[in-house]
C-alpha cells in the first residue's frame, strides 16, 4: 500500500516582545517567501495572514519532518531572510515559542476564512488574547501567567 495523507496544521507566532514591524506589504513577501521555502519540507502554504506583530499560517505538512523541525525551518530561515535583506531597520527576531493546531479537513475552509481576515479580526482583540482563546478552544491546559513570560521585558 503506498503513504496517503493530509496533515493541515494552523501555526501561530509572533514577533519578539511583540514588536509590530511586519508591514502589510513585507507580509505579503513574507508569506511568497515562506510558501516557496517550504518545498524543502515537501509541505504547502495554503495561506498566511496576520497583522503587524504576529503571523497565522495555514500549512499542508508532509509526515517525513517532525512539526517542531518544519517550524524551525519556517522561523530561522525567514528571520534571516528578513535579516539579511535588512527589510526592517533593526535586528528582526520571531518569539520563542509557537502555537500549532491540529486542523481538519472539514474545517479548512473556516480556518482559511479566519487567517484571510486577521485585520479585521484584530480591530477588537489583541494577539494575546486570540491566542489564549485558541488555546482554550483546542483544549489545551496553560497557566496565563506562563504563556507570554519568556516574552515580558524585565
Amino acid at each position: 500500500m503506498s503513504t496517503h495523507h493530509g496533515i493541515f496544521i494552523h501555526a501561530v507566532f509572533s514577533t519578539k516582545f511583540r514588536v509590530r514591524v511586519l508591514r502589510d506589504s513585507l507580509r505579503e513577501e513574507l508569506f511568497a517567501y515562506i510558501a516557496g521555502m517550504l518545498h524543502e519540507h515537501k509541505s504547502t502554504l495554503m495561506i498566511g495572514g496576520g497583522i503587524e506583530d504576529h503571523v497565522h499560517l495555514l500549512l499542508k505538512i508532509h509526515p517525513s519532518f517532525a512539526l517542531s523541525n518544519t517550524m524551525q525551518f519556517i522561523k530561522s530561515n525567514s528571520s534571516r531572510w528578513i535579516n539579511e535583506g535588512r527589510r526592517i531597520n533593526a535586528k528582526f527576531e520571531w518569539q520563542l515559542g509557537y502555537g500549532a493546531f491540529s486542523v481538519s479537513q472539514s474545517m479548512i475552509d473556516t480556518v482559511y476564512k479566519y487567517i484571510s481576515n486577521q485585520a479585521e479580526h484584530h480591530r477588537a482583540t489583541s494577539f494575546e488574547e486570540e491566542y489564549l482563546q485558541t488555546l482554550q478552544k483546542h483544549h489545551i491546559e496553560f497557566d496565563p501567567k506562563y504563556v507570554f513570560e519568556s516574552e515580558h521585558i524585565g
